[in-house]
């Protein structure tokens, strides 16, 4: 008898699940339908795709919007050579790099080159041997050098901070 009882309770819930299941895949179908159509042809689509080269140009690669190259000067900075401290043996860290800027603020930028040296010498004084073997160090270390320089010279004169030489001995 408690075997008939087991039976019975079995059975409601296997038809309660049928019903949510099938909800679910509907559903599922559906958004996987309406992504498809928002990426392809809907709000998402990608602009100037084969309207423009329905033409004799269809074989012609699309033109890329080129950026201005003119409008930039780089200044560079002294080489910098840092003592990594006692725990590394007498071993040297070497970073020399260029400062991405205007061409109107390349003087402004200049005036403030012992400011900026101050800067870059403080930060890497600091830095250990441990972080130097971490391969993301120097990404972050670009970031943080680049803040530091723009809240020194200001946010507007300096665009990019260009690492030219990184070397460990």
């Amino acid at each position: 008898m408690a075997a008939d009882e087991t039976e019975t309770d079995d059975a409601p819930r296997k038809k309660g699940i049928l019903l949510p299941v099938l909800v679910g895949l509907v559903l599922a179908a559906a958004a996987g339908v309406g992504g498809f159509w928002a990426v392809t042809s809907g709000p998402f689509a990608p602009t100037g795709g084969n309207d423009s080269a329905q033409g004799a140009d269809a074989d012609a690669p699309p033109e890329r919007a080129r950026p201005e190259l003119d409008d930039v000067a780089f200044v560079p900075l002294d080489p910098v050579v840092v003592n990594l401290g006692s725990e590394s043996a007498g071993r040297h860290l070497l970073f020399t790099a260029q400062l991405e800027v205007s061409p109107g603020d390349a003087s402004e930028v200049t005036h403030l080159m012992p400011r900026v040296m101050d800067v870059i010498n403080s930060y890497l004084r600091v830095l250990d041997m441990r972080e130097l073997t971490d391969p993301r160090t120097l990404t972050r270390m670009r970031a943080q050098l680049l803040r530091r320089i723009q809240v020194v010279t200001g946010d507007v004169l300096v665009r990019d901070l260009l690492v030219t030489e990184f070397v460990v001995n």
